[in-house]
């Protein structure tokens, strides 16, 4: 889930069908404190609206550029763009679509190159793709070709300093530096300890991996171990994320 505090909204991924849904921060804040005497019916229509009719939703990225908000979407066979559309509609609406793609989508991210080219980022079983938002071209930017059988892809981060065109495609237990247009920008490999469950890029320059034993601190640059924590007992975590440099 993400929130953001300046739309009053929290964005997520729930119900049976996997609905990509928006909650409305002031409706949950009286949900908790019980502050308003609506009926069940009249609190659900107001506190919550689901985005498009879409189903079936894998994973989503909210993504800032310039004044807009764009929530990217990955549905089991395709990949929605919404846009924010401040009041009085206050929602988000349909920007682009990109359907029956070679390769299911596990994970997707959106990166914007020297500050005025769009491109989705996204991860399969397969490695790594990416989609020019201009021409709607689809190809492959990294596929492992050491693994047997498919990957699981953990984290796509931008490199900072690098005008979204430097990126560090993090699978299985390492992590590759290529460019967005496939070719490969660091021949150093990034290499967990031992296989993370969950990545996560934290504001720091750093990048953070959670293992059943352990959870290990990185430079995103270099790969480079800074620090580890130690669990006192094997963990699982499936979503990792920062909250306020955190």
């Amino acid at each position: 889930m993400e929130v953001l505090e300046g739309q009053n909204i929290l964005v997520t991924i729930s119900g049976k069908k996997n609905r990509v849904r928006v909650y409305y921060l002031s409706w949950l804040k009286s949900k908790i404190l019980r502050t308003d005497g609506h009926s069940d019916q009249v609190e659900r229509r107001n506190g919550w609206i689901n985005v498009g009719d879409l189903q079936g939703a894998v994973h989503f990225k909210i993504v800032k550029y310039e004044r807009i908000k764009f929530l990217v979407i990955a549905l089991k066979d395709s990949i929605e763009i919404y846009a924010w559309a401040p009041k009085p509609y206050h929602k988000f609406m349909a920007f682009k679509s990109f359907g029956e793609l070679a390769h299911r989508p596990l994970l997707v991210d959106l990166t914007v190159e020297e500050g005025t080219r769009l491109k989705v980022i996204y991860g399969s079983a397969d490695g790594f793709h990416a989609v020019d938002l201009d021409s709607a071209t689809v190809y492959d930017i990294y596929l492992p070709k050491h693994t047997q059988g498919p990957i699981c892809p953990h984290c796509i981060v931008a490199l900072p300093n690098s005008n979204g065109m430097q990126l560090l495609l993090c699978y299985d237990n390492e992590g590759v530096y290529v460019n967005t247009y496939g070719r490969v920008s660091k021949t150093m490999v990034l290499q967990w300890g031992e296989m993370p469950t969950s990545v996560a890029y934290i504001g720091t320059g750093q990048i953070m991996g959670w293992g059943n034993k352990a959870i290990e601190i990185r430079s995103v640059e270099s790969g480079h171990l800074d620090g580890v924590f130690m669990h006192k007992k094997a963990q699982r975590l499936k979503f990792l994320c920062e909250r306020n440099d955190k």
